[in-house]
C-alpha cells in the first residue's frame, strides 16, 4: 500500500479526528467514531478515496 498523503494532510485529518472524538466523548454521540476514520487514515498515511479518485498530496511517493 503506497501512502498517498502529504504531512501537511495527515496533520489537518488528525487534528479534525482528534477534534472530532473529544466531541463525541464529551456530547455522548456517534460523532466520536465518525472520528476514528480521519485518525486512522492520518495514522497510516493512506486515504481509500484519494486512491479511488487517483489524487495524491504526498509529493515524495513514498
Amino acid at each position: 500500500m503506497k501512502k498517498n498523503m502529504g504531512q501537511k494532510d495527515r496533520v489537518v485529518r488528525a487534528m479534525i479526528g482528534a477534534v472530532m472524538l473529544v466531541y463525541g466523548i464529551v456530547f455522548q454521540n456517534f460523532i466520536g467514531l465518525v472520528g476514528l476514520i480521519p485518525l486512522a487514515t492520518a495514522s497510516i498515511g493512506y486515504c481509500p478515496l484519494y486512491d479511488l479518485l487517483d489524487i495524491t498530496s504526498n509529493r515524495y511517493g513514498d
